[in-house]
């Protein structure tokens, strides 16, 4: 397993290898970014879309959270990240893709689909069951299909449900609905399963998952 220490020895790799073959996409990027894609992923370690898309520094602006969740445009107070880093990408930056990338065996979805955290959060402050309520109305869905299974289809239902939330949340937000609408901006759906290492995109039309 990965420590701290672990982590030092491999930035001096990275200094003396990475960092130094790549010196003048460094000095590139010291005066600012320029990426034309938002991914928004989930925070589970295993899915690092850097390298998944085999990209390099300053091609792709990531937020990463716990299933990949985007809320619904509001203004109430409080501290919005997401919403942050969305306005940011699409506004400043100005992102042409906005991916959404949920994937195989996911913490959060499993725990919305089963319900486990409703009773007893785990913490003070219940914020993981909070946050997964956003997938309330995605696992009525899946409940619909599949009843009390709580399988691997049911789990993987869930993980495809969960990125067609953050999609439809995403065109509540002015600022993405009006790019898009104008072609400025395109809303992708992914899911990368863990299992095989396949990278499935979303038919919005047909709503189905299929291989890239």
């Amino acid at each position: 397993m990965t420590d701290f220490n672990d982590m030092l020895s491999g930035y001096r790799r990275f200094r003396e290898t990475g960092w130094e073959e790549q010196r003048e996409r460094w000095d590139e990027l010291r005066d600012g970014q320029s990426p034309k894609v938002m991914v928004i992923a989930c925070s589970d370690s295993r899915v690092d879309p850097a390298q998944i898309f085999d990209t390099n520094p300053g091609e792709i602006f990531v937020v990463r959270n716990v299933a990949a969740l985007v809320p619904p445009f509001e203004t109430t107070p409080g501290r919005h990240g997401v919403s942050a880093a969305l306005e940011f990408a699409v506004q400043v930056l100005k992102v042409k893709d906005v991916l959404v990338m949920g994937h195989g065996r996911c913490g959060g979805c499993h725990a919305a689909l089963t319900q486990e955290l409703k009773d007893a959060p785990p913490g003070e402050g219940g914020f993981i069951a909070h946050w997964i309520d956003l997938l309330d109305d995605a696992r009525e869905r899946v409940v619909a299909k599949f009843g009390d299974d709580k399988g691997q289809e049911a789990q993987r239902a869930m993980e495809q449900e969960g990125v067609k939330v953050s999609l439809a949340n995403l065109r509540t937000f002015p600022c993405v609905r009006e790019k898009e609408s104008a072609g400025e901006l395109r809303l992708i759906g992914a899911f990368f399963a863990i299992a095989d290492g396949l990278l499935h995109v979303l038919d919005e039309k047909s709503g189905v998952f299929s291989p890239a």
